[in-house]
This record gives structure tokens, sequence and C-alpha cells, in this order.
């Protein structure tokens, strides 16, 4: 059986301005994996409405012109999950994401266990554990994947959709965390006791920052923690090295997905074969290319795909 690369969670739409485009930070995962030809796969649950058999259709139409692409979709009694998406003036979104939704029902099958058990990465967050259901079966899907398995722990927090234990458990269950300077002050203060700083954690103290991010590195046993400071930079630590890449300055038409596909084409990179320097200046290159874009699923250019991106 082939090997995957797996997101986790929530599939939906995201409605914004100029309309309904198909989303859900898993799901992005999965597409921009499979953008770089290996087998992504997104799972999920929709409803049995309109909108659900619409996600089957644009995934199955993604998958017509890209057969990497997969997906696996539980139909659930509770309807497709929708997120309204408003954008500041500099093109960063908020989310008013609605509850009780199929995403939040994610049932636990057989075939999901089948696909863990070849993983070769898996990408998941905190929003789709939300609820007891889905939080269940994302950890027993965790549990069933290979001991190599690259477990990525996209954080993703989204209003009130967390807590310290869920955090906890999830890093307790990844080998990789990515957030960014907005959460790492969260999780400092919820895990490990920092005092808060309201704002970026590296413009107040870069120092602090990176003992923060080693700490959450050697109390959960971490490879490596990938952190993201907008359009300052961003950085990926190891317990002993340190990479950074500012970011490129690029007409910014929504940030929606950037950070998804950041994920993905990094993951891609190294299960490719590429180094830590290597897999960070392409997902760097990546994500300002898809801020451009509106949606988080746009294809990218052919040089941007190319192995030899330096």
């Amino acid at each position: 059986m082939k090997k995957y690369v797996i997101g986790i969670g929530e599939a939906l739409f995201d409605c914004l301005p100029e309309g309904r485009k198909l989303g859900g930070a898993p799901a992005n995962f999965a597409y921009h994996v499979s953008q770089f030809g290996l087998n992504g796969c997104a799972v999920s649950a929709i409803g049995e409405d309109e909108l659900g058999q619409e996600i089957v259709d644009k995934f199955t139409a993604i998958h017509n012109s890209l057969s990497t692409f997969d997906f696996r979709l539980s139909t659930v009694e509770q309807p497709t999950g929708t997120v309204k998406v408003t954008l500041d003036d500099k093109g960063v979104p908020q989310y008013e994401i609605c509850l009780g939704v199929a995403w939040d029902n994610i049932p636990l099958t057989d075939e999901m266990l089948d696909i863990a058990r070849h993983a070769q990465a898996v990408c998941f967050g905190s929003l789709a554990q939300r609820s007891p259901k889905s939080r269940e079966t994302i950890q027993a899907f965790l549990d069933a994947t290979p001991d190599d398995t690259l477990r990525v722990f996209d954080i993703n927090l989204r209003q009130q959709w967390y807590t310290a234990d869920v955090i906890a458990e999830s890093l307790n269950r990844a080998n990789i965390l990515k957030i960014n300077d907005e959460e790492l002050d969260v999780v400092a203060t919820m895990l490990l006791g920092e005092p808060s700083v309201p704002g970026s954690l590296i413009a107040e103290d870069a120092e602090k920052t990176r003992r923060v991010c080693r700490e959450l590195i050697a109390r959960y046993a971490l490879d490596m923690v990938i952190l993201t400071c907008g359009a300052i930079g961003s950085y990926v630590f190891t317990e002993t090295r340190e990479s950074y890449v500012a970011t490129p300055k690029v007409q910014v038409a929504d940030t929606v997905g950037a950070g998804d596909s950041f994920t993905a084409t990094f993951v891609a990179q190294l299960l490719q074969g590429k180094t830590i320097p290597e897999a960070h200046r392409k997902a760097v290159a990546v994500s300002a290319f898809v801020c451009t874009q509106h949606g988080a699923m746009p294809i990218l250019p052919e040089e941007l795909k190319k192995s030899n991106q330096r």
C-alpha cells in the first residue's frame, strides 16, 4: 500500500468577502503536500447536505487534476462546517467559526486506521479537537501511526477553542510543533508558567523566545519547533540548531492558508531528503506566493515545485 501524508481535522468552507472557498487547515495541508508529488490525504467529516456534496465534488475535481491528492470524508448527521472570514487592511483574516458541525464529529473508522498505519506524516491542530468526539478520533489516529511518522502539531489557536490539556496531549503525540509568535506567548503562559507578554514574544525578548522553544522541545521530546512571525520572518529550532529566514515583501491578497502551505512545503521537503535550512527556505517562498493569491488552495508555479529551489 502507498504511503500517505495526512491532514486530519476540519474540512469546511471559508466564507470570504469575494465568495465561498474550500478550506480547513488539514485539507489545505494535504492539498499543498500533493503539489510536491507526495500522496496527500485529507481526513474529515461532512454533513449529508448540499455543502457536503460540494466539498466532495471539489475534492474529486482536485483529485482528477492532481492525482496525488486523496481524501476520506465520513458523512455524519451534523451540517457541513463553515467559517465566516473577514480581512483587515493588511489581508490578515479573522474567523467566526460555527459550532456543532460535521468536523466536530469525525468518527474513527477501520479505513482511517488503515491509512494511519501507512502514514509518512500527519498534520493536526487544536481546533478540530474542541469536541470530545473528534479529539478522541484524532488521538486514536495518531496513536495508530508508525513510530517513524512525522507528527506535526500545527497548533492554530482559534478564539477560545483550546485548553491546556488539549495542547499538552497534542504535544505529547507530536514530534514537530508549528506555532506563531502570538500563540507561543499563550503556550508559554499555559504550559511553562511564563508571564504573559502582550503581542509578539520574539519582538519583546528574542533570547526568551529561544529558551521557551527549546524548553518545549525538551519537555515534550520534540524534534523541532517551527516559529512563524508574520511579516518579520520565521525560525526553526532544534535542540542545538537554529534556522532563520526573513519573510519576503509581497503584494498581499490575503493570508488565508499561507501557514498551511508553509507547513506542507516544509514537511514535503523533509520527506524528500532536504535539510532543515533547505526545507525552511522553500516553505517561506511557497507561503509568500500563497499570500499573493485569493483563497487557501492556489496552484503553485512550476518553479516553486522544483526540488532544486535554493
